[in-house]
């Protein structure tokens, strides 16, 4: 699979700008005491902890939050922080930092949406609240070219990407299968706004198409060598007891109606029509796999390995579509 070492990503104007303050802004009182890069993580872990934080949107704890914070606002690589763990901040780096943990704490808004930038594996992309934060299961699967339930990636030729938001895995289908056309689809024109941006900085303007299409409406008379899909499958229930987090999020990219497998069925009803003889399905669908087995008993599922289990992505083929 290819790989993107350095992207400059475009100068956008979000309604949470990243703005540098001074020290003496920050509310969390009295801070000119931290004086090293090593203090000013510290820190922000305890004040993370103690505000009892929902980790979710790129990293699981408060520790790895601060550093992505940290590393990001000293425009340092990820895999810096032991060389400059020591090193001493000025006061407007200190500000800023901790300017940005303290609206963490206070708004509880996502870190990826307060420094406008989110990671999937080595690719990094623009986000703001228009668009869900990048999170799919899809993308570790990617990485191996989908072996081995793909023999041949290279016959890829065509691919759709199904509710894109910013546009994130349509980015590694392209670099994943390098003779494939990739359709990049969403119901929201908000959100394909944030996905040309990202598609532009990886200069992918002439492999992948933005489609505004509620799933397969606009799309007549295609068909496609693969089909993914990371679509909104949060069911009601959970959807009232949602951490403020995700709350920041478009509701159209979460809900997935009562049942939380309304926009599967219809995926899962008319993808046979969609995809080319030999093609292949693959939609990730969170905990719902009861559901889905329940609702389409005679349907052959292959469940994919993830780093959080088997229930969570599944594949179907061509011939067992209905």
């Amino acid at each position: 699979m290819a790989r993107v070492s350095t992207i400059v990503l475009p100068a956008v104007t979000s309604a949470i700008a990243v703005t540098a303050v001074a020290v003496t802004d920050s509310r969390f009182g009295d801070t000119e005491f931290l004086i090293t890069l090593r203090d000013v993580v510290r820190f922000v872990v305890s004040r993370f902890n103690e505000a009892e934080l929902f980790f979710g949107h790129g990293t699981s704890n408060a520790f790895d939050e601060a550093v992505h914070l940290a590393l990001h606002i000293l425009h340092l690589p990820p895999d810096t922080l032991e060389l400059f763990y020591d090193a001493r901040l000025s006061d407007a780096e200190r500000g800023e930092i901790l300017h940005l943990a303290a609206r963490r704490v206070d708004e509880k808004i996502p870190l990826a949406y307060l420094i406008n930038r989110a990671w999937l594996g080595d690719f990094s992309f623009y986000v703001d609240p228009r668009v869900i934060v990048p999170r799919s299961f899809i993308a570790e699967l990617l990485r191996d070219g989908l072996e081995p339930w793909l023999a041949e990636p290279a016959n890829i030729r065509s691919a759709l990407d199904l509710c894109t938001g910013s546009g994130c895995l349509a980015i590694l289908l392209a670099h994943t299968f390098e003779n494939a056309h990739i359709d990049a689809v969403d119901i929201s024109d908000a959100a394909l706004a944030v996905a040309k941006h990202n598609v532009d900085a990886y200069n992918l303007t002439d492999r992948i198409d933005l489609i505004e299409s509620d799933l397969f409406d606009a799309l007549d008379g295609k068909r496609y060598d693969l089909i993914i899909s990371n679509p909104p499958y949060v069911d009601e229930a959970a959807m009232q007891s949602l951490p403020v987090e995700y709350r920041h999020e478009p509701h159209l990219a979460l809900a997935g109606g009562m049942d939380g497998i309304a926009l599967v069925r219809r995926i899962i009803n008319r993808a046979r029509l969609k995809l080319h003889r030999g093609g292949i399905l693959i939609v990730e669908i969170g905990h719902n796999r009861p559901a889905i087995e329940a609702a389409f008993p005679e349907l052959e599922f292959t469940w994919l390995p993830t780093s959080a289990g088997d229930d969570f992505v599944f594949l179907v083929e061509y011939e067992n579509l209905p």
